[in-house]
């Protein structure tokens, strides 16, 4: 994965001890601590994967307790801010289209994209 061009920096898939983001200045991508955050990111999106399974498997047998319940909830919530944080710094790092694209593009928010359009019936 390599920085984003227009000079933004990159938010990292570790924070600082108080729980405030870290970032990596704009470089080429391939410097030590670039490699590193990859290599993080990729090891926090494989133990997702491992934990989507562990759930399936788990919800599956409906011979679960409260406890497995709750520490299988703690654990998926724990991996899904992991990579919100991921999904954030590698969106941050896409390209912005040009406005002279052929298509338009659907009105995103910060958290996805826009809410469904409803009709009135008249």
């Amino acid at each position: 994965m390599t920085e984003h061009a227009d000079g933004r920096p990159r938010l990292l898939p570790w924070t600082t001890a108080n729980g405030d983001p870290c970032f990596l200045l704009p470089g080429d991508g391939t410097g030590y601590v670039s490699r590193l955050a990859d290599r993080m990111e990729a090891e926090q999106l494989g133990f997702a994967a491992v934990l989507i399974e562990e759930a399936e498997r788990v919800l599956s047998g409906r011979a679960w307790t409260a406890g497995e319940l709750q520490l299988l909830t703690v654990r998926l919530k724990d991996s899904l801010v992991v990579v919100h944080r991921v999904a954030e710094s590698r969106g941050a790092r896409l390209p912005v289209p040009d406005d002279d694209a052929d298509e338009p593009s659907e009105p995103r928010t910060p958290s996805g994209p826009a809410s469904p359009r409803t009709t009135s019936r008249g």
